[in-house]
């Protein structure tokens, strides 16, 4: 088990006044049965009053909204969480099995249709649908994919974008974590395996020396149920460990973005995020 403390600042600077914005924030971690949440706050400037909620999919959700003239607008998150690895453990679940228990839930249906994000390109669907056939067990079948469509995308900066779809990333064998997690996504949901987007942190150093602080960012992973919910990281192709963090699930990117907003001033803004990672214990 790692203790880890993170803190996440998001600014935004616009070109002059704006005279009222409106904004949801997905930045805090919640307590599950892998993590413990020790604190976390968000600090807003300039100060405003806050709501705060759990949504429908279990994310902690901070709205507000700023209604003085302000020219900038900064979030911080601080967050002091105790991580343990979440392996996958085999479970012996049919094809007939799942799609009964599929049909049975609400929770795990919903994550079976493809969003305009996921909906795959038709080499990944061949290649799902060729995996597939190799496993008698939806979880074998599920990893298999996770880490052969991970295998095949170069994890590159630049060349996507934060509206990208899991065909675009696909056409162009590069992407960053989110559309790694997209393109999977679509694969697992094309052969019926119900698959959800996660959206959280990762510690970028293995070894992490204690009280060191370094870089990282917003990382992104997917979960399928195959008799339980469990975790594989396509962008490292890795178990879920003890370095990664989690905030939100959905069924895409859209469900779990950092920050959605609007606001009334000048068309255009410039958007600077950092984010900092310290091993504790």
């Amino acid at each position: 088990m790692k203790r880890l403390r993170i803190e996440h600042q998001t600014s935004f600077a616009y070109q002059g006044d704006v005279s009222a914005s409106y904004n949801e924030a997905r930045m805090l971690p919640g307590s599950t049965d892998s993590q413990f949440v020790l604190s976390a706050s968000l600090d807003i400037e300039p100060s405003t009053s806050v709501n705060q909620y759990v949504d429908y999919f279990g994310t902690r959700v901070t709205s507000f909204d700023t209604l003085s003239p302000h020219d900038s607008l900064t979030l911080t998150a601080r967050s002091l969480v105790e991580v343990r690895p979440r392996p996958i453990e085999p479970i012996d679940l049919t094809w007939e099995q799942l799609e009964r228990e599929a049909a049975r839930s609400v929770e795990i249906v919903e994550q079976m249709t493809q969003t305009p994000r996921t909906k795959p390109h038709k080499e990944v669907a061949a290649i799902a649908r060729s995996i597939t056939a190799q496993h008698e067990h939806p979880g074998d079948a599920a990893r298999a994919i996770a880490e052969a469509l991970g295998d095949a995308v170069e994890y590159t900066h630049g060349i996507t974008g934060v509206h990208s779809t899991a065909s675009e990333a696909w056409e162009a064998r590069k992407g960053v974590c989110q559309d790694i997690a997209h393109i999977v996504l679509g694969a697992l949901r094309e052969v019926g395996i119900p698959a959800r987007y996660v959206s959280g942190y990762l510690h970028p150093r293995a070894n992490a020396e204690v009280g060191v602080a370094v870089e990282g960012e917003s990382h992104a992973w997917v979960e399928w149920y195959a008799g339980a919910w469990q975790g594989f990281d396509p962008t490292n192709g890795s178990e879920i460990g003890d370095r990664h963090v989690l905030i939100g699930r959905g069924r895409d990117y859209n469900d779990v973005p950092p920050v959605r907003g609007v606001y009334a001033g000048p068309f255009k803004s410039e958007l600077s995020v950092k984010v900092t990672i310290t091993r504790e214990a």
